[in-house]
C-alpha cells in the first residue's frame, strides 16, 4: 500500500472558526513515536485559550443562533458531508495518524479513518429523530417530552485512536445540537487539527466545534470546572477519570466517562483453537496493546492449556514491528512513559514467576518500541493479571470450571470488555450473562460499530458511548404539560 508522504497544515488553535495561536505564542512539540524526535510545534492552549473557546460556543449555543434555529435535518447534512469530507482526506488524516500516534497506516486507514466516517454518518441519521413523547397523566392536561441539547459540552479524548474518538465524542453531541470545546492528547493533536479545518469547510457555523491542543492540568482541567461548560466527556485512564469525576462535582455537570479495563478472553475445550488463538493475538496485540478493552487476562481450560500456549506463542512470534509509516504488524508505544511503565510491569511478572515465553524486552534502537510479549502460568495475584498495561503483553491463566472462571474474570475493579470462546451457545450465554462488563463478545473480539453501545461497568466508566444511548448523554429531557380548556376532554 503506497503511503502518502505525511504534511502538516495544521498546528494553531480553531477557535470561533478560525486556526489562531495561543495569546501569549505558546508551543510544545509533538513528536514521532518511532524516532522520539519532534515532528512539528503545535499551539498551547491554557486558561485563557480555554476562556475563548467556551465563549464561542456558549455564544454559537445561544437561543437564535444559526445553529440553534438550523433545521435537525440540517445538521444531518452538514454531518454527512463532514463524513465526506474525511473520505476524501482518508489517505492524509492516515498518514497524520501514523506519524504521530506510530500505528501502521493501513490499520489508520481502514480502522481509524473508516470507522470515524461511518460513526459521523449514523449520527448524521439521528439528527432528525430525536424526539419525545406523550403522556398521559391524570386530569385534563396535555403532557409532553421534549428532548433538547444539553449546552456546551468539553470534551477530552486520548492519544490511542486520536480520529475515531474525536468522532465518537463530536458526533451524537452535533446530531443532538451541542456545541463543542474538545481537547485533543498532548501526544497526538494533528488528525484532530485537520478535522477541524473539515468542520469550517463543510459549513459548520463559527463557534459550534472549536478544538484545543494542550495538556490536562493546564488546560483540560480548566475545562472541566469552567461554569459555562455544561457536561464532560471523558476518555482516557480510571485514575484520571476520577479527577475528572471529582472537580466536575463543584458544578454538578452531567459527566461521560470511558476508562480503563483489564478485560478477560476465556476459552473453552471445545473452542476452534485456530480462531480462538487468532481472535486473541488481534484483541491484545492491535494498536500495540495500546486499547482500553484489550483481551489482556486470556484464561485457557486445563483441558487445552498447554496447546494454546505453544499456539499463541507461534503466532505472536510472527508479529514484526516497526514505524507505523513503513506498515508493520506492530508500530511503536505512544511515548516514553508508555514503554517505561510496560517494562516495570514485565519485569514485575519475571520477578513474580509467570513464564515469559516471548519477548519482554525494549528493543535496541530510536523509536519508543517493545516487543511482543506473551507470559503463561500467570495467576491471578500478580501485578501482570490485575494492572492495566496498555502495551503488548499478553497474559495467559488456567481454568477448571465455568463458575469458577466467571468469578474470577470479575474478580477486577475494571467491567469494560470480554469474550468467550466456545462452540456451546448455551455455554456462551451464560458466561456473556455472568461477566459484568459492558460489551461481551463470543467467537470474536474488537468488533465496534457506531450503532452498537460501548462503556463499562464498575471503574471502567459512567455511560455509554455509540448508539442511541451515547446519543441520549447530550439530551436533556423538558416534560412540558398544558391545561386544557374547561370542558374539553383529554382521550
Amino acid at each position: 500500500m503506497a503511503v502518502p508522504e505525511p504534511k502538516v497544515v495544521y498546528t494553531q488553535l480553531f477557535i470561533n472558526n478560525e486556526f489562531v495561536p495561543a495569546l501569549d505564542g505558546r508551543t510544545f512539540a509533538t513528536l514521532n513515536p518511532a524516532t522520539g524526535k519532534p515532528i512539528v510545534e503545535v499551539a498551547e492552549a491554557r486558561l485563557p485559550e480555554v476562556n475563548l473557546a467556551v465563549a464561542a460556543a456558549k455564544k454559537a449555543f445561544s437561543r437564535g443562533s444559526a445553529w440553534r434555529t438550523l433545521d435537525a435535518s440540517g445538521r444531518g447534512r452538514l454531518l454527512n458531508k463532514l463524513a465526506d469530507a474525511l473520505e476524501r482526506d482518508g489517505p492524509v488524516l492516515a498518514a497524520l495518524e501514523s506519524l504521530d500516534n506510530g500505528k501502521p497506516y493501513a490499520v489508520a486507514l481502514a480502522a481509524d479513518v473508516g470507522l470515524a466516517v461511518k460513526c459521523f454518518r449514523y449520527y448524521a441519521g439521528w439528527a432528525d429523530k430525536i424526539f419525545g413523547r406523550t403522556i398521559p397523566i391524570d386530569g385534563n392536561y396535555l403532557t409532553i417530552t421534549r428532548l433538547e441539547p444539553i449546552g456546551v459540552c468539553a470534551q477530552i479524548i486520548p492519544w490511542n485512536f486520536p480520529l475515531l474518538m474525536a468522532a465518537w465524542k463530536l458526533a451524537p453531541a452535533l446530531a443532538a445540537g451541542c456545541t463543542v470545546v474538545l481537547k485533543t492528547a498532548e501526544q497526538t493533536p494533528l488528525s484532530a487539527l485537520h478535522l477541524a479545518s473539515l468542520i469550517r469547510e463543510v459549513g459548520f457555523p463559527p463557534g459550534v466545534v472549536n478544538i484545543l491542543s494542550g495538556f490536562g492540568p493546564s488546560c483540560g482541567a480548566h475545562m472541566v470546572v469552567h461554569p459555562d461548560v455544561d457536561k464532560v466527556a471523558f476518555t482516557g485512564s480510571t485514575e484520571v477519570g476520577k479527577i475528572i469525576q471529582r472537580e466536575a462535582a463543584g458544578t454538578l455537570k452531567n459527566v461521560t466517562l470511558e476508562l480503563g479495563g483489564k478485560s478477560p478472553a476465556i476459552v473453552f475445550p471445545d473452542a476452534d483453537l485456530d480462531l480462538a488463538v487468532e481472535t486473541i493475538n488481534f484483541g491484545l496485540f492491535f494498536n500495540a496493546g495500546q486499547c482500553c478493552c484489550a483481551s489482556s487476562r486470556v484464561f485457557v481450560h486445563e483441558a487445552i492449556y498447554d496447546q494454546f500456549v505453544a499456539a499463541a506463542v507461534s503466532r505472536a512470534g510472527k508479529i514484526n514491528f516497526g514505524p507505523g509509516l513503513t506498515n508493520p504488524a506492530q508500530g511503536p508505544q505512544v511515548d516514553q512513559d508508555s514503554v517505561e511503565k510496560i517494562d516495570r510491569l514485565v519485569k514485575g511478572g519475571k520477578a513474580a514467576g509467570a513464564k515469559c515465553l516471548l519477548g519482554g524486552n525494549r528493543p535496541p534502537g530510536d523509536g519508543f518500541f517493545f516487543e511482543p510479549t506473551v507470559f503463561a502460568d500467570v495467576t491471578d495475584d500478580m501485578e501482570i493479571a490485575k494492572e492495566e498495561i496498555f502495551g503488548p503483553v499478553m497474559s495467559i491463566l488456567k481454568f477448571k470450571d465455568v463458575e469458577e472462571v466467571i468469578a474470577r474474570a470479575n474478580d477486577t475493579c475494571y467491567g469494560l470488555a470480554g469474550a468467550v470462546f466456545t462452540r456451546n451457545i448455551n455455554q456462551a450465554t451464560n458466561v456473556a450473562m455472568g461477566l459484568r462488563a459492558g460489551t461481551v463478545w463470543t467467537n470474536c473480539y474488537d468488533v465496534l460499530e457506531a450503532s452498537a453501545p460501548f462503556g463499562g461497568y464498575k471503574q471502567s466508566g459512567a455511560g455509554r458511548e455509540l448508539g442511541e444511548y451515547g446519543l441520549a448523554q447530550y439530551n436533556e429531557v423538558k416534560t412540558i404539560t398544558i391545561a386544557l380548556t374547561p370542558g374539553s376532554k383529554n382521550s
